[in-house]
This record gives structure tokens, sequence and C-alpha cells, in this order.
């Protein structure tokens, strides 16, 4: 048992430096995606399609939900329409590119957790066009850092329609 004890204290001794380098990095990594935050919001206004899809991984998922006001709303317009719809973000990509009116989203309470690796971010937003509020809600990002930089794997947002009048 004697022998075990010296062991376990330089197995010990030899990854604290690991962990030390790695509790480094989170400060570097919050501030890298706050920038991809950034980039969003910025490829959102530009209209810059290409730009947005770049900020995903391929294959990510996509998913929004719609408050219960909104879906009965949709569901008197639309008797076929689901409150839960998957999609992708080259859909959005491809309507961020396309869109002919002024387009922004705007994000209040954003929250970044991560461990250098993999991270989230969670914020209540709001969509305008042409500087009115279409929609708001909240959404949140499954992200990971791959050698191109951290990329959106998963998303989830709530939809909760504003007056467009």
């Amino acid at each position: 048992m004697k022998p075990l004890l010296p062991a376990l204290f330089l197995l010990a001794a030899s990854l604290a430096p690991v962990h030390a380098k790695e509790a480094a990095n989170v400060p570097q990594a919050r501030a890298q995606i706050q920038q991809l935050v950034e980039q969003f919001k910025t490829a959102i206004k530009a209209h810059d399609g290409e730009g947005m899809a770049k900020l995903f991984m391929p294959g990510g998922s996509w998913f929004q939900s719609l408050d219960d006001a909104s879906w009965a709303k949709v569901k008197t317009r639309e008797p076929n329409a689901r409150q839960v719809m998957p999609d992708d973000y080259q859909k959005f990509s491809q309507f961020v590119g396309k869109a002919t009116k002024p387009i922004e989203e705007t994000f209040d309470n954003v929250r970044i957790e991560t461990d250098g690796t993999i991270g989230t971010v969670y914020f209540d937003y709001v969509f305008l066009q042409s500087g009115k509020p279409t929609n708001h809600g909240a959404e949140t990002w499954q992200l990971v850092r791959t050698p191109d930089g951290w990329k959106i794997s998963a998303m989830l947002y709530s939809v909760v329609l504003d007056d467009m009048r």
C-alpha cells in the first residue's frame, strides 16, 4: 500500500499542469464564443447567408417551438402546422442571404458556458424586420470547438409572435 501512495502523488502532480492549462483556456474560449455570437448577429444584418452557414457544423440540428398563444394563432391559419418544428441552418442561411428588407436579431441576457472544448450559449432574442419586432423568445446553442474555430452544432429556440401591424 505504501508504494502506491507516492505513485498516486506523482500522477496527481503530473496532471495538475494539464488542469491549469485547461482552466486558463476557458476565458479565451468564452471570448471566442462571444465573437461567434457577434458574427451571427453581423451576418443577419449584412444579409450574409454564406457567412451565416459557416458558423454551423454540417449536419447539425435545429428546432423551434411556438409558445401556446402563438401556436393558437398559427393553428387558426395553418391547421396542419406543428408546434415543434425541426429545421436546418441552411434554410435560415438562405433566408438571411435573400432577405429583401432589413433584418436583425438582438440578444439580451447572454450566458456563455464552456470548458474550452464544448460550450453553450443561452440568451433572450428579438427578431426585427424593417426595425419592427416580428418574434421573440429564448434561444440556446450547443457549440463545439473545431480546428476551424467554434461551430454551432445544435440550436433550440422558442417563438413568441409579435403583433406585426
